[in-house]
């Protein structure tokens, strides 16, 4: 493998030396190698129509979709790998062994590509990789498929990786290429046959090939809900446990990140288990909080499935098992907003629409409670905005093989277009009402609350896709109440 297509670059290592002795025996002696399980979905559809779909945005031009590169985590050790989303919806291959890998569509005419993965070949018996090389030997991380297997698996022609770095400095058409990926890989093309407008291009027709989900791919994110609605259930019985820890956040994290592996692929994103006035804190994942019955937890959290398609669902729970008058306050406000901006959805509107419904509902709440000392009229208006002090970010997002999905899409396409049919998003309208805003009455100071749902926009509306998780404050008492009796 030659060094620029190192997983990492070279550190200081612990290894010790092997004889000469040592290595004419372990390279010897060797019989056949069980094949490893397939790494794509048994029930995974054909992907040959995203290909050509993409294949026709761009004639005559060959197309480079890095997998991505391991990126260390400290010294010799690497972050755990998920490839590229665009890569594993264009291949169907979604492992950690695909890391340095990529898809490459070749123009064969002037009107279609040829699909050819570059992929990293098996290590073979007969020389020291298999038990010397650390990140892709197979003593180190296991059996991987090799070309013939692949090809077999995806139906694509595959070559070996070493093979991409002349493919890409040699003579070549017109160049677009994902890029920051996968670094080794962005300086091999010639400036003149690339530029950073032409990838970008590429990198937005990837996004908007996303925006209508297929039927599969709704099935998925349908499984990673399920999953996650599982995952949430176990974290409400282990509120008793998390309660006595000091650090009861991180019990809350753990237990669902634990159901997130067992079940899927892990999380979509960063866990945010956030309780007490850290529920105000939009991104809060340090989850190092201890959690304080009279107070609420905000949990926001998805499980991805071995596909790569996750949920995004967020719950704001009293860690007592019931809420206080404020508590209650808070939460059916947010609720109101959520379910105004629910109504909203349907193939023809807007995009923003459900998010400017549900801020007039909260605009008109905060007005009620004299918090907000305009009008909601006047709040809402463009030039104003007082009331995104309480609550600052937007209400909503596209939902898939990304939890932010299709964010290159052109703005008038995403999130300033119209919904369509097959679209997926969340509606998450939230308050955060932060403990030291002296425009507060003390009662509201410090409470957090965000409610999060999965939606599939059909024909003539949009279908819950997280139904199964209580929504309403009773319910949601009535919920924890039955888990905590189990």
């Amino acid at each position: 493998m030659p060094s620029g297509f190192a997983a990492l670059p070279h550190v200081g290592s612990h290894d010790r030396p092997v004889s000469a002795a040592l290595d004419s025996f372990m390279t010897t002696g060797w019989g056949p190698h069980p094949v490893p399980a397939a790494d794509q979905d048994p029930g995974h559809p054909d992907l040959t129509h995203r290909r050509e779909r993409l294949s026709t945005s761009f004639p005559g031009e060959r197309l480079v979709v890095p997998a991505g590169a391991q990126q260390r985590r400290s010294n010799d050790t690497a972050y755990r790998f998920r490839p590229h989303s665009a890569y594993a919806w264009l291949t169907g291959l979604t492992g950690e062994d695909q890391a340095g890998h990529a898809l490459v569509l070749e123009p064969a005419g002037s009107d279609r590509h040829e699909a050819v993965l570059y992929i990293r070949p098996r290590s073979p018996r007969d020389s020291s990789g298999f038990y010397r090389d650390r990140h892709h030997g197979e003593f180190w991380v296991g059996r991987r498929s090799g070309l013939d297997e692949t090809a077999a698996l995806t139906g694509l022609r595959c070559e070996p990786l070493d093979d991409l770095p002349k493919l890409l400095t040699g003579s070549c058409p017109l160049t677009r290429m994902v890029t920051t990926t996968d670094p080794r890989l962005d300086p091999l093309v010639s400036p003149k046959s690339r530029s950073p407008a032409r990838d970008a291009e590429l990198e937005t027709a990837l996004s908007e090939l996303r925006l209508v989900k297929e039927p599969w791919e709704v099935g998925q994110l349908q499984l990673a809900v399920h999953h996650t609605t599982v995952a949430f259930d176990e974290v409400v019985r282990a509120l008793p446990r998390a309660l006595r820890h000091p650090r009861g956040e991180r019990w809350i994290e753990g237990v669902f990140n634990l159901l997130a592996r067992a079940e899927g692929n892990g999380t979509g994103y960063d866990t945010i288990a956030a309780s007490g006035a850290n529920a105000c804190v939009l991104h809060w994942t340090r989850n190092d909080g201890e959690l304080d019955p009279s107070q609420l937890l905000l949990l926001d959290a998805g499980v991805e499935t071995d596909t790569l398609y996750t949920a995004d669902i967020t719950r704001t729970l009293p860690l007592s098992g019931r809420f206080s008058p404020a508590q209650r306050d808070v939460y059916e406000l947010v609720l109101a907003a959520q379910e105004a901006a629910i109504a909203t959805l349907r193939p023809g509107a807007l995009f923003d629409d459900f998010h400017r419904e549900a801020m007039r509902v909260i605009a008109e709440g905060l007005h009620e409670w004299g918090v907000l000392r305009v009008s909601p009229e006047e709040a809402l208006a463009e030039d104003n905005g007082l009331h995104r002090r309480y609550t600052l970010c937007g209400s909503g997002h596209m939902l898939g093989i990304d939890v932010h999905d299709c964010a290159q899409a052109r703005a008038d396409t995403y999130p300033n277009g119209v919904l369509e049919a097959g679209h997926v998003l969340t509606v998450e309208p939230g308050l955060y009402l932060q403990p030291d805003d002296e425009t507060l009455p003390l009662e509201l100071r410090g409470l957090g609350v965000r409610i999060e749902d999965d939606l599939l926009i059909t024909a003539n509306g949009a279908k819950l896709l997280s139904d199964a998780l209580p929504r309403k404050a009773t319910e949601v008492e009535e919920w924890m109440a039955q888990l905590l009796d189990d």
